[in-house]
């Protein structure tokens, strides 16, 4: 799978963390109710690791995929928990090395301009934009647009259900990362329904 292979498949991707290993597999299947196939699971609590092989193994039809990758133990880890794509707050060379060798398709984050080119250079043209509203939002990935007419941007970071239109509206924006769709009240209370009334309103964006 190419990176870019995740945008075909809907105009979200939730950023998901999961602090109970009990809540990865409902949660996953009221996401699939409600139209959301990609999910990235953030290396962010203890039980993500495990969240995400017991996805890959129990909700076939999902796409899941690691999120928060820092470090190449966090890509051989998340290779072998069957995640099937990366992501990462940033960008280093030895990120992008690990992630070819494991064969593990690697959405690299940038906020500047210079991160951009270096990612490029490194055969990257679908970027994640982040912490995206906080370094720009709309008006950055305009700015973007122009010279780096090439690169295409996964913006994730502050946005929400009423913004994400307008982020999906640009030219250089096909999909977008939000939390929004997993919030974690709901997941505490396993108001599994909710989540997936919010998946289905996110996938008609």
């Amino acid at each position: 799978m190419k990176i870019i292979e995740l945008a075909k498949y809907g105009p979200v991707i939730p950023v998901i963390v999961i602090e109970d290993i009990n809540d990865a597999v409902p949660m996953a299947e009221a996401l699939l109710a409600g139209g959301i196939k990609v999910l990235e699971i953030t290396l962010r609590t203890k039980c993500a690791l495990k969240a995400i092989e017991m996805i890959a193994n129990k909700v076939p039809d999902a796409i899941v995929g690691a999120g928060t990758l820092r470090t190449k133990s966090d890509a051989t880890n998340a290779k072998l928990a069957g995640s099937q794509f990366a992501v990462s707050p940033g960008y280093t060379n030895e990120m992008g090395l690990i992630c070819k060798e494991l064969e593990l398709p690697l959405l690299p984050g940038v906020s500047t301009g210079s991160e951009v080119m270096y990612a490029n250079k490194e055969g990257y043209s679908f970027l994640k934009l982040f912490p995206a509203v906080a370094v720009g939002g709309i008006n950055l990935l305009k700015g973007f647009s122009g010279p780096f007419v090439d690169t295409q941007f996964c913006p994730t970071g502050g946005i929400t259900i009423e913004s994400a239109p307008d982020f999906l509206a640009l030219p250089n924006v096909p999909v977008c990362g939000g939390t929004w769709l997993t919030p974690k009240n709901l997941i505490e209370e396993k108001n599994w329904s909710e989540i997936t009334r919010l998946a289905k309103q996110a996938s008609l964006i």
